[in-house]
């Protein structure tokens, strides 16, 4: 028997890519689900966009999506800083879902809404956390009865993350009411900046002034802390179109 480790070195080729309600990687919930609101489409390029490819797979209502991480440095560190941690503490890589891997592979659950299959294929899903134009490279139907185990341990996330508080100022809900996808939009931001997209180490800052964006859909939202007593709460400024020469605050 050969102990020598297997060092062969593997291509992935993509069969699709997402289009998604997250153009930027600033803002995305770090774990699938935490934002239903958010739509996405997987789009499968050929020849995975044949019909028969997906056959059956109507049946399932969510999927794991395997991807690449690419818009992630091609390095790896073997101690990682969690955001759940505060960006302080470190844990090892492999017990992190950190981007900065040794592959870049990335691994999301996600509900399945539909299938078009008049041209192509394209998967309609919700509550994707992938940045539009992600390089899917495999699909697989979820099974509840095997990856199910609610009495597995989960180290230092054992729960989902405490929501925040969102608030609209008058301005900002002044312009979603003037949208067609004012109610999705809206509960798209709550849900987005519910879990507090700013750096670990800004969320101690109770007295900052300043002002955050995060790109969703087609829109700049801009946001800023407000503290309350003791408790600290998102307020949304306003919602602009989005240009390719802004950038996150």
């Amino acid at each position: 028997m050969d102990d020598a480790p297997n060092r062969e070195h593997f291509t992935l080729t993509p069969i699709g890519h997402v289009i998604s309600d997250y153009p930027d990687k600033f803002g995305i919930p770090r774990q699938p689900g935490l934002a239903p609101a958010a739509d996405a489409r997987l789009v499968l390029t050929a020849p995975y966009n044949n019909p028969l490819a997906v056959r059956g797979l109507e049946d399932f209502s969510h999927l794991w999506l395997s991807f690449i991480f690419h818009q992630s440095p091609d390095r790896w560190t073997p101690l990682v800083r969690p955001p759940r941690l505060g960006g302080n503490k470190k844990v090892g890589v492999f017990a992190s879902r950190s981007t900065h891997r040794p592959n870049r592979l990335g691994l999301s659950l996600v509900k399945l809404i539909g299938i078009d299959t008049q041209q192509g294929v394209v998967l309609t899903l919700q509550g994707c956390d992938l940045v539009s134009g992600t390089p899917i490279i495999d699909i697989k139907p979820y099974l509840p009865w095997a990856e199910s185990q609610p009495d597995a341990q989960a180290g230092f996330a054992p729960q989902a993350p405490s929501l925040m508080a969102v608030t609209f100022h008058p301005a900002a809900l002044d312009t979603l009411a003037q949208r067609q996808d004012s109610a999705t939009l809206h509960a798209l931001i709550e849900q987005v900046l519910g879990q507090d997209p700013r750096p670990a180490y800004q969320q101690q800052d109770t007295a900052s002034k300043r002002l955050y964006g995060v790109r969703l859909r087609d829109v700049d939202v801009k946001f800023r802390p407000r503290q309350k007593g003791e408790a600290t709460t998102l307020e949304v400024m306003a919602i602009e179109p989005y240009a390719e020469s802004n950038g996150n605050a």
